[in-house]
């Protein structure tokens, strides 16, 4: 008895770990379908091809990648990338067949450049320059980009220029009874809040929100379609930017391991960085080719495995499974895609506020003097600020560096990486100072 409720516990996670995979890739391929002006029916077999290739990746990073319970999904920082050079053809004076070639050969080079970084040991040499100061940052802008997608998502706004008060309150009424669920509920209840929160909320939406959001229906058979976002071609400069994007990237991956570690309570070996980079790196030269958004672990993942409690692996083969049976089953992609955005926004809403969490472990035991300050305030508030500046404000920026310039999460990143190393090197200085006035 004992063993088949775990066995029931087991794929209850399981799907739990299915709707993460949904909820956090559903959009992408929607969203950047439509930026390249893409037929419908492409924007359909993109959809299926990144639940079956998201799938695919999630079981090798768990088998002998990372090995860890870490969705290895499309990467947040690709995709406003690309979003970015799709929306400044007119200013570029290119077609987006054009652009949409040149960022598949800089994904494609990216990715091989990622698997050399990957062979020569890069990821365990990265890890040391992201001390819990920068751990911060990263995790708290990436959780202020996730929430402001998600809140607008649950105020109604991806339809609308105004609050939909209707939706509105119903996400917040879901959201709050996930949140009771996870910190009142005991056990099971509390380790499956999310996908009781999710199913309550989609049946509510039935009843309340009947007419209040279009489904993506899936009816035709998913198919391998090279270069669909245009022919191989070489702009130099779009190439470039890909490419450094492409290498910054790997924050993500050094990042959520590193911030695994207070998870699972055990360092992340220099094998499990390497391993997980050379995975990364082909699933991202394969997206180049198949008009996908390239990979990376989600650091999403941490906040989800905080507010489940579930950390084995068995529960996450299972969602990575059925994700690809999704994609292959048109009918089963029809039935899923009928979950409103509105409730899946809530509920990664309520998921990823455990990210704050995951920041504020990393700061806990620092020291705060003024320099320890500096480190933290300066790239965390300059990127949030550069949130919410509009796109308009970095019109004078040259096009081929505006998506570096205005992305504020990678702005925050590279700064904090940069006053890490300005900090390193500064007690360098010290300690041999010290060392000759000793002598």
């Amino acid at each position: 008895m004992n063993n088949q409720l775990n066995t029931s516990i087991t794929l209850l996670a399981g799907f739990q770990w299915l709707f993460f995979m949904f909820a956090n890739t559903v959009v992408i391929p929607i969203s950047i379908g439509s930026a390249f002006q893409l037929e419908q029916i492409e924007i359909i077999s993109a959809l299926q091809r990144s639940f079956i290739f998201t799938g695919i990746a999630c079981i090798l990073q768990g088998m002998i990648g990372h090995r860890l319970s870490l969705m290895e999904g499309q990467s947040g920082l690709w995709w406003g990338v690309i979003l970015s050079l799709a929306a400044s053809a007119s200013a570029l004076h290119l077609d987006l067949q054009t652009i949409g070639g040149s960022i598949a050969v800089g994904a494609i080079i990216s990715g091989i450049l990622v698997v050399a970084l990957g062979l020569l040991g890069i990821g365990d040499l990265l890890k040391k320059w992201f001390t819990p100061a920068v751990m911060f940052v990263f995790l708290l802008l990436l959780a202020n980009q996730l929430i402001f997608i998600f809140l607008k998502g649950m105020l109604g706004l991806n339809s609308g220029d105004y609050i939909n008060v209707k939706v509105a309150c119903f996400s917040f009424v879901i959201a709050a009874i996930t949140i009771i669920l996870n910190v009142k509920g005991k056990g099971i209840v509390s380790n499956l809040s999310l996908l009781i929160g999710m199913i309550i909320g989609w049946i509510g939406a039935v009843f309340l929100l009947p007419n209040g959001e279009e489904a993506n229906l899936i009816k035709t058979l998913p198919f391998l379609n090279w270069f669909p976002w245009g022919g191989p071609t070489i702009q130099w400069g779009i190439v470039l930017t890909v490419v450094i994007t492409g290498l910054l990237n790997t924050t993500n991956t050094i990042a959520t391991l590193k911030g695994a570690e207070d998870i699972y309570e055990k360092e992340t070996k220099a094998k499990q960085y390497k391993s997980s980079l050379l995975l990364s790196g082909t699933f991202t030269s394969l997206s180049g080719a198949l008009g996908l958004v390239p990979y990376a672990p989600y650091a999403s993942s941490l906040g989800f495995l905080q507010s489940t409690g579930i950390k084995e692996r068995a529960p996450f083969f299972i969602g990575s499974v059925l994700f690809i049976i999704l994609g292959a089953i048109p009918s089963l992609s029809a039935f899923f895609s009928t979950i409103p955005n509105s409730v899946g926004n809530t509920i990664l809403f309520v998921a990823y506020l455990q990210l704050f969490r995951s920041a504020l472990r990393n700061i806990e035991k620092l020291e705060f003097s003024p320099k320890t300050i500096y480190k933290i305030a300066l790239p965390a508030l300059l990127g949030m600020t550069i949130m919410n500046l509009p796109s308009e404000a970095f019109v004078t920026v040259p096009e081929l560096v505006r998506p570096l310039f205005s992305n504020g999460l990678l702005m925050g990143i590279m700064l904090a990486l940069l006053m890490e190393g300005i900090y390193n090197v500064s007690n360098i200085g010290s300690f041999k100072k010290s060392v000759k006035e000793a002598s």
